[in-house]
């Protein structure tokens, strides 16, 4: 791609419809690409990629730090966390971390600066190198409230290379993670199944990238002969249809191999250089008619 900085978001509906599928392998097409696995919760496009020199870093949030001896009780950081991160429990209050959004709010609220701050790990970031493609995963701890502050320490970190075109893989679904993961991005690619289900979670990304007023089209991934409910959605709706991926024994099993496809076999190499190739053309288009973009 020859566009400065382009990010391209592959988001869809559910887990389990290939959004990952794409992702690496778009990413591995590229001639040079930045890939970055925003699915922080599960994410498994580093089981594909296996990068190397492999470095990490760890992600921390501010959470409160009640100081007993200077507290008046009066209970305003209480009644101010509309998260219930905070209980008045035998006359003082107590932070329940987990829940905890790291606001700051009851530390400004506090008139007797009786709360301070201390570090917590969440998760953590790991970079490496996967032959030209460079590496991005964010790692959620177990049973944190939110993977945001992850998100967007991968989506801006400084070591980005921005002359490359990046693929962000985002968590699946539509809620807060996501919003975060695609507010950035130039294009979005919207993957989906060929069934009635599909078409349901497909709504809630278009819904969602409309909201954003992102440019988008559709991959349709495991597509079979005979009706498939996801096309008719696109062409109702004037969405463009970007590619089509048949229902492949093959593609299934390297996939559950966690072997990238376009690296194994000419012929899906063939099928993402083309789907990469319609990407490009789309970017460019949007780039034309909307070049603020």
């Amino acid at each position: 791609m020859k566009s400065k900085g382009v990010r391209i978001a592959i988001l869809s509906g559910k887990g389990g419809t290939g959004k990952t599928l794409v992702s690496v392998n778009l990413a591995s097409i590229a001639e040079k690409s930045i890939y970055i696995d925003c699915d922080v919760e599960e994410p498994n496009g580093h089981l594909f990629f296996k990068p190397e020199k492999v470095q990490e870093e760890v992600i921390t949030v501010k959470i409160p730090v009640i100081n007993d001896s200077m507290c008046n009780g009066c209970r305003r950081c209480v009644d101010f966390c509309k998260f219930n991160a905070l209980a008045f429990i035998k006359n003082k209050p107590y932070v329940f971390e987990e829940v905890c959004h790291s606001c700051g709010g009851c530390m400004l609220s506090c008139s007797e600066n009786a709360i301070g701050e201390q570090e917590k790990p969440i998760g953590k970031v790991l970079r490496g190198f996967s032959g030209s493609v460079s590496v991005h995963t964010g790692m959620m701890n177990t049973g944190e409230a939110s993977g945001i502050p992850i998100i967007k320490s991968l989506l801006n970190d400084s070591i980005i290379n921005e002359e490359l075109p990046i693929f962000v893989d985002c968590p699946p679904g539509s809620a807060c993670i996501v919003m975060e993961s695609i507010k950035d991005a130039d294009y979005c690619i919207l993957v989906t199944e060929p069934t009635i289900f599909g078409v349901h979670n497909l709504k809630m990304v278009y819904d969602l990238v409309r909201l954003f007023k992102k440019p988008h089209g559709v991959v349709l991934n495991k597509c079979l002969d005979g009706e498939n409910p996801a096309e008719m959605f696109c062409i109702e709706n004037n969405i463009p249809i970007l590619g089509r991926i048949p229902f492949d024994n093959e593609l299934g099993r390297l996939n559950s191999d966690a072997k990238i496809a376009s690296r194994e076999s000419n012929r899906f190499r063939s099928l993402f250089t083309s789907l990469l190739e319609t990407v490009k053309k789309e970017v460019r288009h949007e780039t034309t008619v909307n070049p603020q973009r």
